[in-house]
């Protein structure tokens, strides 16, 4: 950390003698408007002095930083529209390259090719703060792509907004590639602001107060992990949270309860990762947990060898809405009408304390849930449901499906209660990536599979599996 604070120090004695260099005032910042930071844009990109440019790029960011939100779309709409390649430059290169097809002419065509955006973005990215800067203002960007998506006369700004957002998460992705990722450990004693912000990320399983937050990282068969940047030092972007156990647990209750029994380190058999929470929405598209969890699992099977299962307990986020259509339709899939008819027993208030509709609500629920899983497509072929795409394309197996694995408020509204497991194998890990990102094979045990109505036709590209 001392050679980035030094880098980062370095930056701000540059740009506190650029500002020396540029002539224009600073004036008001809470004044500044779109078309003056579009202006300071122009002059940001045709300058050529490091100094100069990497205070310029500190100055726009302040100034964006403190202008209304509708001025911050204004602006982020004058680059999307104003900052495209130069396409009389492109068509000359294109010209030039098909007379003369050489790796040189080609080179100038990519360079022609590129949109000013991109350079733009660099150059921002200079200024001390810049890489935090910019993820911030492209939470912004897609606020204005979705007011765009909505407006029918904005097709052509919503086509450059789409065009701008290309460029943000290409960038991205190489400036937070994997061997730029710091992986730290989260427990009692990491800095407050940083724990504290690990409460405030918590997408899955809300982290009630302190007490809670403490529940969950200091006992000796809990633990948490996170990775961060260089330039985002005391920003996790995403952090992962684990039980150590003796077995693989079916419901997030007892995982998170106030009052249990540690479980020592040395005698667990599974890790179970039960929250994994994405902290930067200005890096979406950028594939970050992947590299976690493996790389979690491989730090946990060294420090305590007694491990030799790795799952996650994991929310089922579009069950509940996709059976419901199922259950409205005349062709419901994976549903028998007696299954639809066992499903009324949903719509009644507190279905899940009645053990007798609780049990029939089972027997049609989870037919149709393996159904979910194997047979439910999204518009490119995928799993419709998106923890399932993430886990089965690192590699994951669908190991088991809990009924009322979750019966908070949140679980049962987003799946009915339905909680899984994926697990991951270390031996096949890299077999079952490949198969799904190759030919879209589901890897499933044979328990899940079975799951099945036996008068359905058999799921298309299953791999099985035996539990």
């Amino acid at each position: 950390m001392a050679a980035i604070s030094f880098l980062g120090d370095l930056i701000q004695t540059i740009s506190d003698r650029g500002r020396e260099l540029i002539s224009f005032g600073r004036g008001d910042l809470a004044r500044a408007g779109a078309a003056e930071l579009l202006q300071l844009c122009e002059d940001l990109i045709s300058r050529r002095g490091e100094a100069s440019g990497v205070a310029l790029g500190r100055l726009i960011l302040d100034r964006y930083a403190v202008i209304p939100q509708e001025e911050r779309l204004a602006f982020l709409k004058l680059i999307a529209a104003e900052f495209d390649a130069d396409h009389e430059a492109v068509d000359q290169a294109i010209a030039a390259y098909r007379a003369d097809p050489t790796r040189a002419r080609l080179g100038l065509l990519h360079e022609a090719a590129e949109p000013r955006s991109q350079e733009l973005i660099r150059r921002l990215n200079l200024a001390r703060g810049g890489t935090l800067a910019l993820v911030r203002m492209r939470e912004d960007l897609f606020a204005l792509r979705k007011r765009l998506r909505g407006e029918e006369a904005q097709a052509d700004l919503l086509d450059a907004a789409d065009s701008l957002d290309s460029d943000f998460e290409h960038l991205f992705a190489s400036w937070f590639n994997r061997g730029f990722l710091v992986l730290r450990p989260i427990d009692w004693t990491t800095p407050a602001h940083i724990l504290e912000k690990i409460i405030r990320y918590e997408a899955v399983h809300e982290i009630a107060d302190w007490d809670d937050l403490r529940r969950r990282i200091e006992p000796a068969d809990r633990r948490c992990f996170a990775f961060f940047h260089p330039a985002l030092i005391d920003e996790p972007l995403i952090f992962v949270e684990v039980a150590l156990t003796g077995g693989i647990a079916g419901s997030i209750g007892p995982i998170l309860a106030d009052e249990r029994e540690p479980l020592r380190p040395g005698t667990a058999t599974t890790a179970i990762f039960y929250s994994i929470s994405n902290c930067q929405k200005g890096l979406a598209g950028v594939t970050f947990g992947n590299f976690l969890i493996k790389q979690v699992v491989e730090d946990l099977a060294r420090e305590i060898p007694t491990l030799k299962t790795f799952v996650t307990l994991s929310p089922v986020p579009g069950f509940r809405a996709w059976l419901d259509r199922e259950r409205r339709s005349d062709a419901p899939q994976g549903l028998t009408r007696e299954d639809v008819e066992a499903l009324r027993g949903l719509d009644a208030d507190g279905w899940q304390d009645d053990k007798t509709a609780c049990e029939r609500v089972r027997r049609a629920m989870m037919p149709a849930a393996a159904a979910y899983f194997l047979r439910a497509k999204n518009e490119r072929g995928r799993p419709a449901d998106p923890v399932a795409r993430f886990h089965l394309g690192n590699g994951a197996r669908l190991e088991r499906m809990n009924f009322l694995g979750d019966a908070s408020a949140k679980g049962l509204a987003q799946s009915y209660g339905l909680m899984v497991n994926y697990l991951y194998d270390l031996s096949a890990i890299e077999k079952n990536h490949e198969t799904y990102a190759n030919l879209g094979t589901v890897s499933t045990s044979s328990a899940v599979a079975r799951e099945l109505r036996s008068n359905l036709p058999p799921p298309r590209a299953l791999a099985l599996a035996e539990a």
